[in-house]
């Protein structure tokens, strides 16, 4: 009886499976504002597109922040670029669409380990973004900013967001903000 039974119900699962039709595609409304959880890939549409994460070199913000750290580090390294989603058409077009600005800085030091270092530089990094017009930042969100610290072959990196910098307790010492910008929450 098992040795009839059994193929049957797989045949009927099988037929059930293939006479099954998909429904057409739904088009989700996202609100602009909603959280990129929502709209990571191009599965989800709004407005006639699919997101789609995404960078734009921002070359001219890049160029600006180079020179500035540079006046403090001739061999620092810096770039800025927005982060956010393409939203992407039928016909292949896309619009950008900018969450935040993020910074990447590259500096020389004499001690990876050196925790009070670290925080000189976090703090003068900081200095430097925090000081950038708000119509050269793309995105409602505040940005990151990745920091690589390189002493000879040696290199440490860690990334923040810039308002968790700016949430940091006044009068911390140079050491306290590194540990604490470097601790995940």
């Amino acid at each position: 009886m098992r040795k009839i039974l059994y193929p049957l119900l797989f045949w009927t699962l099988i037929l059930s499976a293939c006479s099954t039709s998909l429904p057409p595609t739904e088009i989700v409304s996202i609100p602009p504002t909603a959280s990129p959880a929502i709209a990571p890939t191009l599965s989800t549409t709004y407005g006639g597109c699919g997101y789609q994460w995404a960078y734009k070199d921002m070359p001219d913000l890049s160029k600006k922040i180079l020179q500035t750290i540079q006046q403090l580090q001739p061999s620092a390294q810096a770039n800025a670029f927005a982060f956010g989603e393409d939203c992407v058409y039928a016909d292949g077009h896309a619009d950008f669409i900018a969450m935040e600005t993020d910074f990447n800085i590259t500096l020389q030091v004499t001690n990876i380990t050196d925790a009070n270092e670290c925080g000189e530089w976090v703090i003068k990094i900081m200095q430097v973004i925090l000081d950038i017009p708000k119509e050269e930042i793309m995105g409602p969100r505040p940005g990151r900013v990745s920091m690589s610290f390189q002493a000879g072959s040696e290199q440490k990196n860690f990334n923040f967001y810039i308002d968790r910098y700016q949430a940091l307790s006044t009068g911390l010492s140079n050491t306290e903000i590194c540990t604490a910008l470097q601790t995940q929450p």
